[in-house]
């Protein structure tokens, strides 16, 4: 492992046990990670950074649980079983933790580029890409008047009802790895598209990342689709 990504990783762990003091003691800290709370005390003040080994401990066991918790917190649901995460998506920091922790954790291997849909998935997707240090690209659903060539998926709802997306031709080249990138899964459908648009555009998808699931069928029909690892980085019940 080069230094800097050493560095960033020490950094990430100081991270999440910040975010773990802010609602807990040092003791009740201790307590979850089996660090003491002297160790923990330099870490979280900043004098010191956590050694490598223990720093990949906290990211990988301790850190999806954690910002799934706090993920969950901020999530509000109407009467009718609408999901509000305004407050998720809108936390830059937050996401770029969220994406941190989730790639240390799963297999997605390192994509050329990564693809969501304009415009909720764009600051997760961002937080990906970054974290990869690779573009992010987004499908949208109006068609830009000076992109002459462009890609386009469409879903038929219902009767009447029918969404499309598209993406511009240059946005990704043939034979990229890509890994999808959404905030928000219900039905599946707009992962399903973007999965389209990347098979038209003759691009690998490597995998697919969601911040939130609500129920198992919309993930599992992704996962249906997708020969790689499909993750949500928390759930929620229909």
């Amino acid at each position: 492992m080069r230094r800097a990504e050493k560095v960033t990783l020490q950094l990430q762990a100081v991270s999440i046990l910040r975010r773990l003091k802010a609602t807990r003691t040092y003791d009740e800290l201790a307590e979850l990670t089996g660090l003491s709370t002297g160790d923990l005390n330099r870490y979280v003040n900043g004098h010191v950074l956590p050694g490598v080994d223990r720093a990949r401990y906290v990211v990988e066991e301790c850190g999806p649980d954690t910002l799934a918790a706090e993920i969950e917190s901020r999530i509000t649901r109407d009467d009718e079983g609408y999901v509000d995460n305004t407050d998720v998506v809108y936390d830059q920091s937050l996401l770029d933790l969220v994406a941190a922790v989730a790639a240390e954790v799963n297999d997605f291997g390192t994509p050329d580029a990564v693809l969501t849909a304009a415009t909720d998935g764009i600051t997760l997707a961002s937080a990906v890409a970054r974290h990869y240090d690779v573009p992010a690209v987004y499908a949208k659903k109006s068609r830009e008047t000076a992109v002459s060539e462009f890609f386009e998926a469409r879903q038929r709802l219902t009767p009447g009802i029918e969404i499309t997306y598209t993406l511009p031709k240059s946005a990704l080249d043939p034979g990229e790895n890509v890994l999808v990138v959404d905030d928000f899964v219900r039905s599946g459908e707009t992962q399903r598209l973007l999965l389209d648009l990347a098979e038209r555009a003759n691009v690998a998808v490597t995998g697919v990342f969601t911040l939130i699931a609500v129920g198992e069928g919309g993930i599992d029909r992704v996962r249906d689709a997708v020969d790689g690892p499909v993750v949500s980085f928390t759930s929620l019940s229909e």
